[in-house]
């Protein structure tokens, strides 16, 4: 295989570091070469806290794919989600005065609005851009209204920016490996991509994604990202909260965590009969009594937290209707016993952990462990028609977003 046929991605997580290597066929279909998975330095919450560190894991990773490979890539795509991340909706306006929409209207309202995000904040950089609807008087469209006869059109849009700094670190980190940077990707987006399907992604869901030190929230409609929100508090919060109330080492505070059963069905595993932790959790601290209540308590309270500010997110952004139909949780954290019953009952809905039936149990983890890989290895293939920022990676693909169609070129 030609190193110049092969691409890359990787994904920048917290507790590993995911690398892809792919290529694309004359059919336009996709080949996967390779895969690595090493663990995270250098990285939090997908930002640069040590660039010696977070170079050397990203050498390590794309070396080991590149050698399963036999190639050599020279630039990469990377998936991340950071805590910086923002997201900035506008709805921009222009009097048609009774003419057909011509692109030139459209390429206006959304030069526009990029002028208008660059100039608030000249210390954030564009990542996506998003058309969720275009209004023509009054009127809902979904798709591009070009050569609708209108007076009035409002194109609704939302960008998603992260520090600029924050986008040199990174771009230094893989400098320093000798290899240039493509494009970020928002690992949230690539997530959605993979694991919804077209109904979710058109009608509405929102996609919980429960990690170690941070919890993303995206919520999607008409094909769109709307809204994107991360929180620095994941899993490993609970772990430190039950180490800290309770005197416990991580290491016997992270076992009770994954032992333990959110609705307490099956609580006999963790208790004993007077409803204090069982000795057997003790392993390096001395045996004391902790109630079950207490334990309870400690989980309950930072999930409780996790999940009202997710709740509040949603009606800040008027989809309370979402909560009634589409939440999907993913990640680490979602692994929790009884998490989908839990935050059912918190949302008073019905939560769905998100996964597939595979025919072999290896397809089903590979799938898994590389699905935002798998999201973004569909947008640089294909692009997405609602996002403004990717033009496809093959030159002969005729399935180019709409504003890739009207630009020619990456705004």
């Amino acid at each position: 295989m030609s190193s110049d046929n092969a691409r890359g991605i990787i994904e920048l997580g917290d507790v590993y570091i995911k690398c892809l290597i792919f290529s694309i066929n004359d059919d336009n279909s996709s080949e996967i070469l390779s895969t690595s998975v090493i663990q995270s330095e250098g990285f939090h919450n997908g930002a640069v806290v040590n660039l010696t560190k977070a170079s050397k894991a990203i050498r390590s990773c794309i070396s080991a794919a590149e050698k399963q490979a036999k190639v050599f890539i020279k630039k990469i795509n990377v998936v991340l989600e950071q805590t910086e991340f923002l997201c900035t909706k506008f709805s921009k306006h222009r009097k048609i005065n009774g003419a057909k929409i011509q692109k030139n209207d459209i390429e206006f309202l959304l030069k526009e609005a990029k002028r208008h995000v660059m100039n608030n904040d000249y210390t954030q950089s564009i990542i996506h851009i998003f058309n969720h609807n275009y209004v023509v008087d009054g009127k809902i469209f979904i798709e591009e209204p070009i050569d609708i006869y209108a007076d009035y059109l409002s194109h609704e849009i939302a960008f998603i920016t992260m520090p600029k700094n924050n986008v040199k670190n990174i771009n230094q980190a893989f400098i320093d490996c000798d290899i240039e940077v493509e494009r970020f990707i928002s690992c949230t987006f690539a997530l959605a991509i993979k694991l919804l399907n077209d109904n979710e992604l058109r009608l509405g869901s929102a996609l919980i994604d429960i990690g170690f030190e941070k919890t993303s929230l995206g919520l999607f409609r008409n094909l769109a990202l709307v809204h994107s929100m991360t929180f620095p508090i994941g899993i490993n919060h609970i772990t430190k909260d039950i180490s800290k109330v309770c005197s416990l080492s991580l290491e016997e505070s992270e076992n009770i965590r994954n032992a333990i059963d959110l609705l307490f069905e099956n609580g006999n595993d963790l208790f004993d009969e007077k409803n204090n932790l069982k000795e057997i959790y003790f392993k390096t601290s001395g045996y004391r009594k902790i109630s079950k209540a207490l334990i309870l308590n400690i989980i309950k309270a930072r999930l409780e937290e996790i999940f009202e500010m997710i709740k509040k997110q949603m009606i800040i952004t008027g989809s309370n209707s979402i909560i009634e139909t589409n939440l999907f949780l993913v990640g680490d954290g979602s692994n929790l016993s009884n998490l989908e019953k839990y935050s059912s009952n918190f949302f008073g809905s019905n939560v769905k952990k998100l996964s597939k039936n595979y025919k072999k149990e290896s397809e089903r983890k590979k799938d898994e462990e590389f699905a935002a890989c798998l999201g973004a290895l569909h947008v640089i293939k294909d692009g997405w028609e609602t996002e403004a920022i990717p033009e496809s990676i093959d030159k002969n693909n005729q399935k180019v977003c709409f504003f890739a169609k009207i630009f020619g070129i990456k705004l």
